[in-house]
Protein backbone atom coordinates (compact mmCIF):
# COMPACT_ATOMS: atom_id res chain seq x y z
CA UNK A 1 0.00 0.00 0.00
CA UNK A 2 1.51 3.18 -1.05
CA UNK A 3 1.88 6.34 1.98
CA UNK A 4 -0.58 8.99 1.48
CA UNK A 5 0.46 12.61 2.65
CA UNK A 6 -1.61 15.65 2.90
CA UNK A 7 -0.50 18.65 0.69
CA UNK A 8 0.97 21.08 3.33
CA UNK A 9 -1.05 24.02 1.31
CA UNK A 10 -4.02 22.64 0.82
CA UNK A 11 -4.85 19.50 2.55
CA UNK A 12 -5.50 16.94 0.10
CA UNK A 13 -4.47 13.60 -0.18
CA UNK A 14 -1.17 12.95 -1.90
CA UNK A 15 0.57 9.45 -3.19
CA UNK A 16 4.35 9.38 -2.08
CA UNK A 17 5.74 7.74 -5.06
CA UNK A 18 8.05 8.66 -8.24
CA UNK A 19 4.88 9.01 -10.14
CA UNK A 20 4.08 12.35 -7.52
CA UNK A 21 5.75 14.72 -9.64
CA UNK A 22 5.29 17.88 -6.95
CA UNK A 23 5.33 15.63 -3.59
CA UNK A 24 4.51 16.36 -0.97
CA UNK A 25 2.29 18.96 -2.91
CA UNK A 26 -0.39 17.99 -5.04
CA UNK A 27 0.47 20.48 -7.41
CA UNK A 28 2.53 23.19 -9.05
CA UNK A 29 0.21 26.00 -7.74
CA UNK A 30 0.38 24.33 -4.28
CA UNK A 31 4.23 24.02 -4.65
CA UNK A 32 4.43 28.47 -5.80
CA UNK A 33 2.33 28.90 -2.50
CA UNK A 34 4.43 27.09 -0.40
CA UNK A 35 7.98 28.73 -1.88
CA UNK A 36 6.04 32.11 -2.07
CA UNK A 37 5.29 31.93 1.89
CA UNK A 38 9.07 30.93 2.53
CA UNK A 39 10.33 33.79 0.13
CA UNK A 40 8.20 36.39 2.52
CA UNK A 41 8.99 34.59 5.49
CA UNK A 42 5.87 34.11 6.35
CA UNK A 43 7.63 30.18 7.06
CA UNK A 44 10.53 29.86 9.20
CA UNK A 45 12.49 27.26 11.01
CA UNK A 46 12.95 29.42 14.15
CA UNK A 47 16.53 28.86 16.00
CA UNK A 48 18.37 30.89 18.42
CA UNK A 49 21.31 32.28 16.38
CA UNK A 50 24.41 32.27 18.45
CA UNK A 51 26.50 35.20 16.75
CA UNK A 52 29.58 33.91 18.49
CA UNK A 53 29.88 30.72 17.19
CA UNK A 54 32.33 30.14 14.76
CA UNK A 55 33.26 27.41 12.37
CA UNK A 56 36.26 26.21 11.69
CA UNK A 57 37.69 26.11 8.08
CA UNK A 58 37.26 22.40 8.00
CA UNK A 59 33.90 22.53 8.90
CA UNK A 60 32.62 25.41 7.00
CA UNK A 61 34.14 24.07 3.79
CA UNK A 62 32.36 20.79 4.36
CA UNK A 63 28.97 22.72 4.77
CA UNK A 64 29.70 24.77 1.58
CA UNK A 65 30.08 21.16 -0.16
CA UNK A 66 27.22 19.59 1.28
CA UNK A 67 25.27 22.29 0.42
CA UNK A 68 26.57 22.34 -3.01
CA UNK A 69 25.57 18.88 -3.37
CA UNK A 70 21.87 19.80 -2.47
CA UNK A 71 21.55 22.28 -4.59
CA UNK A 72 23.25 20.13 -7.66
CA UNK A 73 20.53 17.61 -6.78
CA UNK A 74 17.41 20.16 -7.46
CA UNK A 75 19.40 21.29 -10.30
CA UNK A 76 15.98 21.22 -12.77
CA UNK A 77 13.60 22.55 -9.61
CA UNK A 78 12.11 25.03 -11.73
CA UNK A 79 12.48 23.86 -15.10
Amino acid sequence: MPTVVKCPTCSSSVTWSEESEFRPFCSKRCQLIDLGEWSFENNKISTTIQADAELDPKAAQDLIEDMEALLAKNDDFFK
